[in-house]
């Protein structure tokens, strides 16, 4: 039996790919590649070029292997852009993940991890978040995976088919071997944003807003290693091949660092100073988002190993040093 990853190319679907076939398992990926890249498939997985709102192509992948689980990762992820273009948000993220559900039902296949995100919280009440607190996102981004995720449920209760929503923050780092990692177009992520202005890809990073109620005045975000995520949705395949029950998990460190404290690591894992401007807070920015990861553990046996920011942030320099183009170069 076979996994299918949807988003396989993608950076937190190919580092979930490599984690697979580590853990012996047949992978299959399939990916549009409107996001995703195809010098990040691995060339030892059977790759399908489709996009999961074609539903003809998902049912000719299930009829072609055997599949067991589906591995959902192929949504749009930018919250500033869904706020500018929601309905190519709800189209691909919301109707994609229909069309998913009504080939997965047809097909017999019963299993499904999927990519949610903690934007389904929106504005914190407290920190750090737990799996029980509201649920109101305050973009459109967020308020797909909820959808998604409710989706989900109803279709458990009506035709069996089982899960696990995984909710994490920030993704961040690479392999450590540097051969796959992080590129987005337009990059709107932290780390790697840093990281450019030592690659000489941009003059300065900006801070937006140091008038927060935080320590030193500048947001706090939960960092989480993108091969400890990876290692969460095979502990997710477990838990449900197990019996357990379907459910939502956060996955999170349960302490976050400023972007102040980001920027400082990343000139201790480079050796340099990089250069950084002020700017006024951009809007819908909390203060503080942590989430609690103490569900994950204790339910699914999740163990993040990466828990030094500034090894994480090596990692991604390392990807970054070896493809300051990104997959381009490949």
């Amino acid at each position: 039996m076979a996994i299918l990853v949807c988003g396989g190319a993608g950076y937190i679907g190919s580092h979930t790919v490599r984690q697979l076939i580590e853990a012996g398992e047949e992978v299959i990926i399939a990916d549009n590649l409107s996001t995703g890249h195809r010098a990040a498939i691995n060339p030892a997985v059977k790759f399908y070029e489709c996009d999961i709102r074609d539903k003809a192509a998902l049912k000719k992948i299930f009829a072609e292997n055997q599949i067991e689980a589906v591995f959902h990762f192929a949504a749009y992820i930018e919250a500033g852009e869904s706020v500018r273009l929601p309905l190519k948000f709800f189209n691909n993220n919301v109707y994609g993940m229909q069309i998913l559900l009504e080939a997965m039902t047809e097909c017999g296949v019963d299993k499904i991890i999927f990519s949610s995100s903690a934007a389904v919280y929106g504005e914190p009440e407290r920190v750090p978040i737990d799996e029980l607190d509201k649920t109101e996102p305050t973009n459109p981004y967020g308020e797909s995976k909820l959808i998604m995720e409710k989706m989900i449920r109803w279709v458990n209760a009506a035709q069996g088919v089982r899960y696990v929503s995984l909710r994490y923050f920030n993704a961040s780092g690479a392999s450590e071997d540097g051969s796959i990692g992080e590129d987005h177009h337009p990059e709107t992520h932290l780390i790697p944003l840093i990281l450019q202005v030592p690659l000489g890809k941009r003059d300065h990073i900006t801070i937006f807003g140091t008038d927060y109620p935080t320590p030193d005045g500048t947001c706090i975000r939960d960092y989480i290693h993108v091969v400890d995520l990876a290692d969460a949705h095979i502990c997710a395949l477990n838990y449900l091949r197990g019996g357990g029950k379907s459910d939502a998990f956060n996955l999170g460190t349960g302490h976050g660092f400023s972007v102040k404290e980001i920027i400082d690591a990343a000139e201790k894992v480079i050796g340099r100073k990089i250069k950084k401007e002020f700017g006024i807070r951009r809007a819908g920015d909390p203060a503080r988002l942590i989430a609690s990861g103490e569900k994950a553990r204790k339910v699914l046996k999740w163990t993040p190993h990466f828990d030094d920011v500034e090894k994480i942030i090596a990692t991604a320099w390392n990807w970054h040093n070896l493809h300051p183009n990104g997959y381009e170069e490949a």
